[in-house]
């Protein structure tokens, strides 16, 4: 009986170190997946294309993550995200994109001193201009996504390859993040720096990003100034952008201007975003979308939504789309 006891007393002590090191450490498997049906007209095209499509809304993606407890208020993280479409099965946004081009970072996290992450970050523009319009990260309908991200003003990716992010702990509603992008040997090394605030219904941005120009891929230089901010009305949550972009390639300037509103209605919201992008030489571009998102669950929404797409001297484009997101 002496014996039994002992085991027991030692496997209780073994359980609960095994305990209190999972406590301290975690993994995570999570992801989104986007799927809609619908058809596209593009600018300057005389017939629509009908389509089943992956990542209208939200751009779908899996990552894994983990976070380690290393005491006195640090930790040690890590994520690798990787897109994929789920139309047809393939990896990554588009034929030669990065298996894990969305995250691949590790990180170093202190509640004092901030986090500072190293390897492939999103960069704090792409996290301002979805933050601060209605149709969210959505580079299918969003206008604010579109204008800035798709329509030939910022050079380079959504995420920056080699990198150093650091962002400053939560101040009042206030941070701060600084990025930095080493060329290695390829070009020039690109910067950026970025102040979020959240204040009850109010929130607001200011972003910086200079872009360096880069032999593999030829990018173009660019530098980009934008302002955001939202406010919840609770009846209603309106949303501003302005942004300006000065490719230093080329030598030609875009005026960029967004508004948009979502409106609680039911179990969902009604959401439309309205953006005009004014070059110095030329097309304007302006472009509306509207649309409704109903939630399903927490994890779960269904989505349809028009766009209107104008571009100066040729025809609309049009697309509509009615999809599912899920998340896990």
């Amino acid at each position: 009986m002496k014996l039994n006891k002992k085991a027991m007393l030692a496997a209780a002590a073994v359980l609960s170190i095994a305990g209190a090191a999972q406590a301290q450490s975690t993994v995570a498997l999570y992801g989104l997946l986007d799927l809609s049906l619908g058809a596209s007209k593009a600018q300057g095209s005389s017939s629509s294309v009908n389509n089943v499509a992956s990542g209208n809304m939200s751009t779908s993606y899996f990552g894994v993550s983990g976070k380690e407890d290393l005491g006195s208020g640090l930790s040690a993280t890590f994520a690798l995200e990787s897109f994929m479409r789920t139309d047809n099965g393939s990896s990554g946004r588009f034929n030669g994109d990065a298996y894990w081009a969305r995250n691949a970072y590790v990180s170093l996290a202190s509640q004092d001193l901030g986090d500072i992450k190293l390897g492939r970050n999103t960069t704090p523009l792409f996290v301002s201009t979805l933050i601060f319009n209605a149709f969210g990260d959505s580079f299918g309908y969003s206008p604010s996504i579109r204008h800035v991200f798709t329509s030939g003003t910022v050079s380079g990716d959504s995420g920056w390859n080699n990198s150093v992010l650091y962002t400053t702990p939560n101040m009042g509603g206030a941070s701060v993040s600084l990025f930095t992008a080493a060329a290695e040997g390829t070009g020039d090394n690109s910067t950026g720096i970025s102040a979020l605030y959240f204040g009850g219904p109010l929130a607001a941005t200011a972003v910086y990003q200079k872009v360096g120009k880069n032999t593999v891929g030829a990018v173009q230089a660019t530098t980009t100034t934008q302002f955001g901010a939202s406010y919840d009305l609770g009846a209603a949550k309106l949303f501003g952008q302005y942004g300006k972009v000065d490719n230093l390639t080329v030598i030609n300037t875009y005026k960029i201007t967004s508004f948009g509103i979502s409106v609680p209605v039911g179990a969902g919201k009604v959401i439309a975003e309205y953006s005009d992008m004014k070059p110095n030489t030329g097309a304007e571009l302006k472009t509306f979308s509207f649309g409704y998102d109903y939630t399903l669950s927490k994890r779960s929404d269904l989505y349809a939504v028009y766009m209107n797409d104008a571009k100066t001297g040729v025809s609309t484009g049009t697309s509509y789309s009615v999809g599912l997101r899920h998340r896990f």
